[in-house]
């Protein structure tokens, strides 16, 4: 069993560079399928959801080559065949690939996508803009098989603006005839990022990044270029540890737009901070106000930033409250960082912060991707070692995020241990 040890209370100061985003290398990936040409992706992470994306591609026949943080996928020699569950399981992006072979070859067969346990992920979303272009659906024992005669533009109008189901329509309705137009569609950065890189081929997207986005279909996509935006959670997951123990600790290759709402937050506590183009500078501060936050989609504050900055509310004078609107079961990081001391309530979808506790290190468990993350904040303040189990989920979505904090100035290591009965692998 590998567990991640913290030996927490060290400054941190120097720079940390943000990889590219995990949650869009996670669509850009199996988009390169659309194309009948070779594509580039650059700046892709080196993390185990991309990996994984990756082996389907070249489970389906696809040409892969890695060099350095690009990723270059000739999809020419691609056999539309279905994807075990062994593979879809393993990650939530993997329904990308329910689009873009419904798209090229208007059949795909695979199983339901896995993920972290964060609550209900229905995709019954994402079935909707399918059905509404043509599609006809089956479901049996978590096994979807969709068929499509003829794939159709609509008016599409979903019912929740979620990036997942924006960006899965938008991939099928590229290449259907005639326009299709997705309303209450989500704004996220990432869904932007995926429209210019199927523009880059030849499709018609207007209005990605608003709530209404409209595509017109084209029978043909090209090969093409494109690079992957830096990743905001990253951005705001190291910029969250400035504020815990940085020593003037730079931030660079972000783009601070998308993290405003963390960064109108952190001046709300009175967090000392210098924000340029395109890097922020962050320095810990002994007394910092509470806040109310809320997690809303894009470009409010977004739940991906929920739990890890839960870690930096423990430190503020007084009782900070913090709502949950997106997911249900998205509190499993506070019974652990109880455990080291936090005083934290819940209430339904809200929780109670009171502050300021002094953390201690513990052995806890990283239950998720952003839970893991929340902990691995909550361990570089805490005295003494903390611990963290299941540390799988956290080398998921941040790339070389060891390497990076022990350059900074942190304590940070993988252990192996002998595996006993009451420990999570």
């Amino acid at each position: 069993m590998k567990v991640l040890k913290i030996n927490g209370g060290k400054t941190l100061s120097g720079t940390v560079r943000i990889s590219g985003s995990k949650n869009a290398s996670v669509a850009l990936i199996p988009a390169a399928i659309l194309a009948d040409d070779e594509v580039t992706i650059c700046n892709v992470p080196e993390i185990t959801d991309t990996d994984a994306l990756t082996e389907i591609l070249k489970y389906l026949g696809a040409d892969v080559k890695r060099a350095s943080e690009s990723i270059l996928i000739d999809p020419k020699p691609i056999v539309n065949k279905e994807i075990p569950e062994e593979m879809s399981n393993k990650l939530r992006a993997s329904y990308y690939f329910m689009a873009v072979l419904l798209a090229k070859f208007k059949h795909v067969e695979m199983y339901f996508p896995g993920g972290c346990a964060i609550g209900a992920r229905p995709i019954d979303q994402t079935l909707k803009g399918f059905e509404a272009l043509g599609a006809k659906i089956k479901e049996e024992n978590n096994k979807y098989t969709i068929d499509a005669d003829e794939l159709t533009g609509a008016h599409v109008y979903l019912d929740m603006p979620s990036v997942g189901a924006t960006i899965n329509t938008m991939l099928v309705a590229v290449k259907a005839k005639g326009e299709t137009i997705i309303e209450n569609a989500a704004k996220e950065p990432e869904i932007v990022n995926v429209a210019t890189f199927l523009n880059n081929m030849g499709a018609k997207i207007t209005g990605a990044g608003t709530s209404e986005i409209r595509i017109k279909g084209v029978e043909t996509l090209k090969g093409c270029y494109t690079e992957v935006i830096p990743d905001r959670i990253e951005s705001g997951t190291y910029i969250i540890a400035g504020a815990l123990m940085g020593n003037y600790l730079k931030i660079d290759n972000i783009i601070p737009e998308h993290v405003e709402t963390l960064i109108l937050k952190l001046k709300e506590m009175g967090v000392d901070m210098e924000v340029g183009a395109d890097y922020i500078y962050v320095s810990k501060k002994d007394k910092m106000k509470p806040v109310h936050i809320k997690t809303l989609g894009y470009p409010g504050f977004p739940t991906d930033l929920q739990q890890p900055i839960t870690a930096l509310l423990t430190q503020c004078e007084g009782e900070s409250v913090l709502q949950e609107t997106v997911y249900e079961n998205r509190f499993k990081n506070v019974p652990y960082l109880n455990s080291m001391g936090a005083n934290i309530t819940q209430k339904q979808d809200t929780i109670y912060i009171k502050g300021k506790t002094k953390l201690q290190g513990k052995t806890v468990e990283a239950t998720d991707l952003r839970a893991g993350a929340c902990l691995v904040l909550a361990g570089l303040v805490a005295e003494g070692t903390t611990t963290i189990r299941n540390i799988g989920p956290v080398l998921r979505g941040y790339e070389n995020i060891i390497e990076k904090l022990n350059e900074i100035g942190a304590d940070v290591k993988i252990v192996c241990l002998l595996y006993t009965s009451d420990a999570a692998d």
